[in-house]
């Protein structure tokens, strides 16, 4: 537990790089669906990247604080962007593209707090370099999570979209109907301890690698 006054700071700081990585993360599989004919999100004004759009009460701001108050590991969640695969152009094929943009824009956006955390290293001294070192490595860090737990093939998350637009369509049936035990398979890997074993050591390999881009 940390005190009120440091409490109060590190959400001030940590709220940018986590309301936005999550907020980019829907609006890019909006923005891709509308790319391949699904229009639901558009009409629904969720192509957006204003961050009132897409935020969860509950999964973008109370999760969030409370696992900040408690020092524990960050975690969240935006309300998600409506897809109707069916409304794609070539549902199966398309479906892969919608669903990795959401990781994709995480990558990008990885980087570009790396890039930012590399501003902060070239301003020793600075009153505003030691916020954005803290800010720029948040950035870093929950862009790289997302990233890594939305990749794991299982539906609805986005990676398990990916597979089932990969896998020949028997295969693809047979995944697709774990969708609706999918949360319940991830909470289950979580409290165990083996979802931290699969993706601990992807998130720190990818980390040192796109740190290391920028000479950090």
């Amino acid at each position: 537990m940390m005190d009120a006054s440091n409490f109060i700071q590190a959400a001030a700081i940590y709220a940018i790089p986590i309301i936005f990585a999550i907020t980019f993360h829907e609006a890019a599989h909006g923005y891709v669906a509308k790319h391949f004919g699904d229009m639901t999100a558009y009409m629904q004004g969720r192509v957006s990247l204003n961050p009132f759009h897409h935020i969860d009460p509950i999964g973008t701001i109370v999760i969030p604080l409370v696992s900040l108050a408690l020092g524990g590991f960050l975690f969240g969640w935006a309300k998600p962007v409506p897809i109707n695969f069916g409304a794609l152009r070539n549902p199966k094929k398309d479906m892969l593209w919608v669903a990795i943009a959401g990781p994709g824009s995480n990558l990008i956006m990885a980087l570009f707090w790396a890039f930012m955390l590399k501003i902060a290293t070239m301003m020793p001294g600075s009153y505003f370099a030691s916020p954005l070192t803290v800010m720029a490595n948040m950035g870093v860090q929950i862009n790289i999570v997302l990233m890594m737990l939305n990749l794991l093939p299982i539906p609805p998350l986005d990676g398990g979209r990916v597979m089932v637009s990969l896998l020949p369509a028997r295969r693809a049936y047979q995944l697709a109907k774990i969708e609706p035990y999918g949360i319940i398979i991830l909470v289950v890997l979580l409290f165990s301890g083996i979802l931290g074993g699969i993706i601990g050591p992807l998130i720190n390999i990818t980390r040192g690698l796109i740190l290391q881009l920028f000479g950090l």
